[in-house]
C-alpha cells in the first residue's frame, strides 16, 4: 500500500539530532522538496503546552514574569508544558493552580493551535475556567511571577502597551471579548 503524499509534502531523507534539553530538542532534517530538490529544515521539538483563560469576578487572571528570550517582563495567562503522558485538561488545571493559586474542578477546551509551525511542532491547548476558588500558589523553583486580576479593558490596554504580546494571551483576550459580546466562546 502506498502512502498518499500531499503535493507540498517534504519527505525526510535524514535527521541529525543537534540538542536535547529539559524542554525542547533541536534537529536538522534533510528533506526532498516537491520539485525533487533537497533542503535543510531546522526543527524544534516540544512536548506541547496548555494555557488557561481563567475568569474570576469578571476579571482575567494573569501572571507577570520575566521572559529571557525577550529580555523583558510579560503579562500572560497561566500556561505551562505538558508532562509526559499528561492529558491537556489535567495539565491546564494543574498549571492554573501552580502559577496563580486558583483552583478549579474543570476546564473547557477553546482551541488548540501550533505556536510557530515554521520551525517548531509545539501545540498549545487553550482552555477556559470560570468556576474558581482561591487556593495556594505552588511555583516551580525557577519560577518567579506576580499574579493579578485584570478587566477586559485593562487587558486590551496591556496589548496596546506591549505588556501583553504573546499569541496565547492575545487569543484569550479576544475570545473573552467575543464571549462578553455574544455569551458564547464559539
Amino acid at each position: 500500500m502506498t502512502k498518499n503524499i500531499h503535493k507540498y509534502e517534504e519527505v525526510t531523507l535524514h535527521t541529525e539530532h543537534i540538542f536535547k534539553g529539559r524542554i525542547i530538542s533541536l534537529q536538522v532534517d534533510d528533506v526532498r522538496l516537491p520539485n525533487g530538490e533537497t533542503a535543510k529544515r531546522e526543527i524544534v521539538k516540544h512536548p506541547g503546552a496548555v494555557a488557561v483563560l481563567a475568569i474570576h469576578n469578571n476579571k482575567m487572571i494573569v501572571v507577570e514574569q520575566f521572559r529571557k528570550p525577550l529580555e523583558k517582563s510579560q503579562v500572560e495567562i497561566p500556561a505551562g508544558k505538558l508532562d509526559p503522558g499528561e492529558e491537556p485538561h489535567i495539565a491546564a488545571i494543574r498549571e492554573l493552580q501552580e502559577e496563580t493559586g486558583y483552583v478549579t474542578e474543570s476546564v473547557s477546551h477553546l482551541s488548540s493551535f501550533y505556536t510557530s509551525p515554521g520551525f517548531a511542532d509545539e501545540i498549545l491547548h487553550l482552555y477556559v475556567a470560570d468556576q474558581l476558588t482561591v487556593g495556594s500558589v505552588n511555583l516551580d523553583e525557577d519560577e518567579f511571577v506576580d499574579c493579578e486580576a485584570i478587566t477586559l479593558e485593562e487587558a486590551k490596554q496591556y496589548i496596546r502597551e506591549g505588556r501583553i504580546s504573546d499569541a496565547k494571551t492575545i487569543t484569550a483576550v479576544y475570545a473573552w471579548q467575543v464571549y462578553k459580546l455574544t455569551g458564547s466562546f464559539e
